[in-house]
């Protein structure tokens, strides 16, 4: 039995994980710390409405076996690159430092197709970077999914997304062999990626590539 705590519960993939936890007799317990609460109420469900940027100030109530990080925006909705770097990987890190203090020990972290601290490309680069940041830390399991474009009803509209579902979805007979590592993935799929990979409980640093996950 498990306790887990998931950080972007109100994102895509990040609810369909809570509501596969809920659904799953391994975990006895579902934390979420969120800006917001999700409109879900049930008996293995804890919610924490928090400020991120006083992480400090809820450090006796990060416990448990497992952190899931969902965290994650776009540099669109966040404003800037600064304000997206603050989503992604300030407020990740600093959560995975805690945990790690707190003696959790298991990090699942949902990252990105292509995440390479060295790129250029700055999405691609920030999402290498929380990768590397969080494996310094050396949690006894450290799991990073890396999926592509990802599929599912987001509650806001997002025109560019919507138009790349659109040809991922009317392309994707194309994407065998080599090129399936770029085929777009249902976020259900991700979630309970994670989850299999939490319970194979692999010691070390642990990378799902998006095929792999199809």
């Amino acid at each position: 039995m498990c306790k887990a705590i998931v950080l972007g519960a109100t994102g895509l993939t990040g609810h369909s994980l809570v509501i596969q936890l809920l659904n799953d007799e391994f975990f006895k317990e579902i934390v979420l710390f969120s800006r917001k609460k999700i409109p879900l109420e049930h008996a293995k469900l804890t919610q924490y409405e928090i400020d991120f940027n006083c992480l400090e100030n809820y450090v006796t109530l990060i416990s448990g076996d497992v952190v899931f990080c969902c965290l994650g925006t776009t540099i669109k909705v966040a404003g800037s690159q600064e304000s997206f770097r603050k989503v992604d990987f300030t407020y990740s890190s600093a959560f995975a430092e805690i945990a790690k203090q707190q003696g959790i020990h298991t990090f699942c972290l949902q990252s990105s197709l292509g995440a390479d601290a060295s790129s250029s490309n700055f999405y691609l680069k920030t999402k290498g970077e929380i990768e590397h940041a969080i494996e310094q830390l050396h949690f006894n399991s450290f799991i990073v999914l890396r999926p592509s474009m990802l599929l599912g009803n987001r509650l806001e509209f997002r025109l560019g997304e919507t138009i790349g579902k659109v040809v991922m979805r009317s392309l994707s007979f194309l994407f065998i062999g080599k090129l399936k590592r770029y085929k777009a993935i249902h976020v259900d799929k991700v979630a309970e990626a994670m989850i299999k990979a939490v319970k194979l409980n692999k010691s070390g640093f642990v990378i799902i590539e998006n095929e792999e996950m199809i």
